[in-house]
């Protein structure tokens, strides 16, 4: 199976868009009718779907800590601050990390791009 990717509603809709155009299985809140989700409600959605989530938003960070203590599992989390890398460059880096990882590879895990 090959690693999914689910970008929230911070993360600008051309990454998700730009991921499928180059054959990642990707999709974005938008895509997804997921705007105004808590940042729970995303991270579980993601779960669902199997999907790693990207995001620019850091309470994913905390929030990866309290599933933890909780002993509660997610499939992943991807991060990298707003604006310090390009929608171009995020693309070429997530479709990297697709094509080498499995999706397995990310559970529990919090991935700084």
């Amino acid at each position: 199976m090959a690693l999914r990717i689910y970008t929230n509603e911070s993360v600008h809709v051309g990454v998700a868009a730009g991921l499928k155009r180059r054959g990642v299985e990707a999709s974005s809140a938008l895509d997804s009718d997921n705007l105004g989700l808590t940042d729970e409600a995303q991270l579980e959605y993601a779960a669902r779907k199997q999907a790693v989530i990207f995001t620019h938003d850091s309470d994913f960070l905390r929030l990866a800590q309290e599933l933890t203590k909780r002993k509660r599992t997610h499939w992943g989390i991807i991060y990298i601050q707003a604006d310090e890398l390009s929608v171009g460059e995020c693309i070429r880096r997530l479709k990297e990390i697709a094509e080498v990882f499995d999706p397995g590879d990310f559970k529990d895990h919090v991935e700084f791009l």
